[in-house]
């Protein structure tokens, strides 16, 4: 039928070495991309490209309810490059359908936090997640098992995700797995506040702030990672970031510098 790859329901509760097998016999017919729902770095070795980014959701959640600090962020990404392998691919959620359906909407889960989250899960290391309604503002759960159709609309939301899809398209950088470039963090002073990060290969370099506090923030950045002459990816003006910048983040902001 020409399938490009299959979504595995509840992967982890399969025994590894038939989704092994299954890897093998399936590529002995067509390379496929094969999706785990399920979150352990075992099943990249030898059956999935893909794996879901359960705690990395989580950690956004946590921080957006005060019971966790901004550090849960560098915490999931320093896990993540410890536990997966390089090519392994993780998908980000800012939304899907068991949280959707069962613990709330994006705007529930991350109240004014959901613009950064959804630039978040673009360009940083991962494969960002849309799901159903995300992309035209949808405002409800939708039921699981019953019909419950979505109310179309062009929303800001949907032009975000129509930006941010073009930026990672474009921006090798930003590409998924092996073919992208690692996330380096930026020390900044204000860790309590800001992740920081840089995307870099041979051509092209991202540098993006993220403030997830309900508060605004003034922050430096340690050592010259940070530095050169970029495009203000938001506004698309030139600008020069020197070793000695300082930026000011509203609220759950963000600043995404492309070069």
């Amino acid at each position: 039928m020409g399938v490009d790859g299959f979504r595995c329901d509840v992967a982890h509760y399969v025994p590894l070495d038939f989704w092994n097998n299954v890897r093998a016999e399936l590529d002995a017919i067509k390379p496929v991309f094969m999706l785990a729902e399920a979150s352990f770095p075992e099943l990249h070795a030898r059956a999935f490209d893909a794996t879901y980014a359960w705690a990395w959701n989580d950690a956004l959640h946590r921080i957006w309810q005060g019971k966790a600090g901004v550090v849960a962020l560098p915490i999931y990404y320093s896990e993540r490059d410890n536990a997966y392998p390089r090519e392994a691919m993780r998908l980000m959620m800012v939304s899907n359908h068991d949280k959707n359906a069962w613990e709330g909407t994006e705007f529930e889960m991350f109240g004014d936090a959901v613009p950064a989250a959804m630039v978040l899960s673009f360009v940083g290391d991962g494969i960002p997640m849309i799901y159903n309604g995300q992309e035209a503002g949808n405002p409800k759960r939708l039921a699981f098992f019953e019909r419950d159709p979505i109310v179309w609309r062009e929303h800001p939301n949907g032009e975000l995700y129509r930006r941010l899809t073009a930026l990672k398209k474009q921006n090798s950088a930003l590409w998924n797995g092996a073919w992208g470039a690692r996330m380096v963090p930026v020390a900044n002073d204000q860790p309590d506040a800001v992740v920081s990060f840089v995307r870099a290969d041979a051509s092209q370099k991202v540098f993006a702030a993220f403030n997830f506090t309900p508060r605004p923030v003034r922050v430096a950045f340690q050592h010259d990672l940070h530095a050169g002459s970029y495009t203000d990816w938001s506004t698309g003006a030139a600008v020069t970031l020197s070793r000695d910048a300082v930026l000011e983040l509203p609220p759950w902001g963000y600043r995404v510098y492309v070069r």
